[in-house]
């Protein structure tokens, strides 16, 4: 266990226990009254990151809505609705734009482990081929090349890649894994990272919401703007460079856009105030990190 503060204040400490993206936990010992930056930047040194501003830390309050750690304030205020030891989740934030031109190795590292969760928990929708490929750069970062001889048949079913796994893309899988031999890992994982960054639902964050004619989609804030989803397809969106700003009253989240020469507004009801006010937070963060 990692502590903070000398053994005269443990009586006024508080514990955080952070699942990291390799599904290990870190639990730290802060002072009541350390602020998400302090808690952030541990996280940060025990994984070695130097490159810090594609990461947050979230949490899901009492009502089951999630949040960002707000890094410049008290960690014990925002989650006085939740008891400790509180829990908290190490995440990509912001999702780069390439993927594969991030400097450091360990960065690139922590985001190839985002979009694996992505893809195995069905946030990141791909077609079946894209699937066996992205599947066997996984393979083979984490197995690494194919030995007949260590390797039986059904190897690859030791893997969860997809959430509904079957025994046919197992061996499409497999089958091109043992094309990759002599890839090392950090190899096979900026391959990976360079076939996400083209898909369509690459780094999308998914918020629930209708449209004026109450028609079910989702707003996915991605790397390059705001995109409006219905069915699992993008099939319209804003970008970045487009929205003035982004506003909420209610459970109605507006964006203002500026198109064709002239200004345009657009309204999406979200299921409650709360769920609206966080979009609204994400998506001005988002529109501060990519503008």
């Amino acid at each position: 266990m990692l502590k903070i503060g000398s053994k005269s204040n443990l009586d006024a400490e508080f514990v955080v226990k952070i699942s990291l993206l390799d599904d290990t936990e870190l639990t730290c010992e802060f002072r009541r009254d350390a602020k998400g930056q302090t808690v952030f930047d541990t996280v940060c040194k025990a994984l070695d990151l130097v490159e810090k501003d594609y990461f947050g830390l979230r949490y899901v309050d009492d009502s089951k809505q999630r949040h960002w750690l707000d890094l410049s304030k008290s960690v014990i205020k925002q989650m006085k609705s939740l008891k400790p030891p509180f829990k908290l989740f190490f995440r990509v934030k912001f999702y780069a734009l390439d993927p594969g031109l991030i400097h450091e190795e360990i960065t690139r590292y922590q985001c190839f482990l985002q979009i694996k969760r992505d893809i195995l928990h069905g946030r990141l929708l791909c077609s079946y081929n894209e699937l066996a490929e992205l599947g066997a750069y996984i393979v083979q970062a984490e197995l690494g090349d194919y030995d007949p001889e260590d390797q039986e048949d059904n190897y690859v079913s030791e893997f969860r890649i997809v959430p509904k796994q079957s025994e046919k893309l197992e061996n499409k899988i497999a089958d091109i894994h043992r094309s990759l031999s002599g890839q090392v890992p950090s190899v096979a994982e900026k391959n990976f990272l360079d076939k996400v960054k083209s898909l369509d639902m690459y780094g999308v964050d998914p918020h629930p919401c209708k449209d004026q004619d109450n028609v079910q989609l989702y707003l996915g804030l991605t790397p390059t703007g705001i995109a409006i989803i219905r069915d699992g397809k993008k099939v319209s969106g804003f970008e970045w460079a487009q929205i003035i700003k982004c506003s909420y009253e209610g459970k109605v989240f507006y964006v203002q856009v500026h198109k064709d020469d002239r200004k345009a507004n657009y309204g999406f009801r979200l299921p409650d105030p709360l769920a609206c006010k966080h979009l609204w937070k994400c998506a001005v963060e988002h529109h501060a990190f990519y503008r």
